[in-house]
């Protein structure tokens, strides 16, 4: 590449800028895959905690359920009678140009909308867990999305990090060796027949 380029001064500065741009952007990629592995590493070990916590959750909330079932036959026709749950807004928060999803659902106090004649405490238990479930499940979901999200942005950003790294900026610091080598050799000859014009003078 380098030797199809005709070795003058204004291609030597635009080499150079060329390289000097190709510098900044490897230490921006550089600096983004960075930030936005730090950011993954957080949420991968915020999720890995969402797990257990969610796991233990619903294991007491199925319990729960099971022994409501026991005491009271099937609660399944209780469950359908509650309303739909429309709380959960989704709106974005950007890492690094990234947008990572920012669920929210409005928190509200246990609504027990359902007889207490009815039911049991067993049923007060299984409900109470199901909806502390259903907040972890909510975290979770946001949490694992935006892992999924960041290592495909990491994954775009490595790439064209090493693009820049071991194409573009071995390309351009080529590309200014060889203008500055011939535009030197240029001077050397330049300057030695410069040297021969002036003893010709001189003899004459």
């Amino acid at each position: 590449m380098a030797e199809q380029i005709f070795p003058t001064k204004g291609n030597l500065i635009k080499a150079k800028r060329s390289l000097k741009q190709a510098r900044m952007g490897y230490e921006l990629m550089d600096r983004k895959r960075n930030i936005l592995i730090r950011e993954m590493v957080q949420l991968t070990d915020s999720a890995k905690a969402l797990r257990e916590s969610i796991d233990d959750t619903y294991s007491a909330a199925y319990s729960a359920l099971q022994r409501a079932n026991i005491s009271m036959g099937l609660v399944s026709d209780i469950a359908e009678s509650f309303p739909v749950d429309d709380s959960l807004s989704l709106s974005v928060r950007s890492v690094m140009g990234v947008e990572l999803p920012k669920l929210v659902s409005e928190k509200r106090e246990p609504n027990m909308c359902y007889s207490m004649t009815r039911t049991n405490s067993s049923f007060d238990a299984a409900y109470i867990s199901f909806t502390r479930a259903k907040e972890l499940t909510v975290q979770l979901a946001e949490i694992e999305n935006s892992i999924y999200r960041l290592a495909i942005a990491i994954k775009k950003t490595q790439k064209r990090a090493n693009a820049l790294k071991n194409i573009m900026i071995p390309k351009f610091d080529s590309m200014v060796r060889f203008i500055t080598n011939a535009l030197e050799e240029k001077e050397r000859e330049e300057f030695s027949r410069q040297k021969v014009i002036k003893r010709a003078k001189l003899k004459k």
